[in-house]
């Protein structure tokens, strides 16, 4: 029963600071997608990625390649033609896979590139939403793009237009 009323003064009292708050809700993809900068980065990434998944399915294709032909000559190679085959396709499945990971891991050439493009891109958003909400004397930006968990939004505290319009 405690953490019933515990539960509840928590959420009245919440209610009552939120309210007492003026905050705005903006869009943050719509916004970057507003933008002919954002989406020349976007384009020029995803084309990037499409050429670096060319070369990273050709080296895996080459290892796949080479793993059949030794299962096809396996019953006629000796003991130590085996183990030199096998540690050859070892060694070029992991060359294909440290090159995956030099391109599209978290310290690759992409993800560098996407800090390259993109960064500045946000930083401006970021700064025009800041500039547009100390401007307006709201306490509280809430973004609804992507994973937010927000289940109702009112026109009303939308300001994604405007964020957009500043930017402009």
């Amino acid at each position: 029963m405690k953490r019933i009323i515990i539960a509840l003064t928590t959420l009245v009292l919440s209610i009552g600071i939120c309210s007492a708050q003026k905050y705005i809700v903006v869009d943050s993809e719509k916004i970057f997608r507003s933008m002919a900068d954002y989406n020349t980065a976007m384009t020029t990434l995803d084309n990037l990625a499409k050429e670096y998944q060319t070369k990273v399915d050709a080296t895996y294709a080459e290892v796949e390649s080479l793993y059949n032909a030794y299962i096809a000559q396996k019953a006629s190679l000796s003991t130590a033609q085996r183990t030199t085959k096998e540690q050859e396709i070892l060694a070029k499945e992991k060359a294909a896979a440290n090159y995956q990971e030099s391109v599209f891991g978290n310290d690759g050439v992409m993800m560098k590139k996407r800090i390259e493009l993109i960064q500045p891109i946000q930083k401006r958003v970021f700064t025009a939403i800041d500039s547009y909400a100390k401007a307006g004397g709201y306490d509280m930006v809430l973004d609804k793009a992507a994973n937010a968990t927000m289940l109702y939004c009112s026109e009303g505290v939308d300001h994604t237009q405007k964020i957009i319009e500043l930017l402009k």
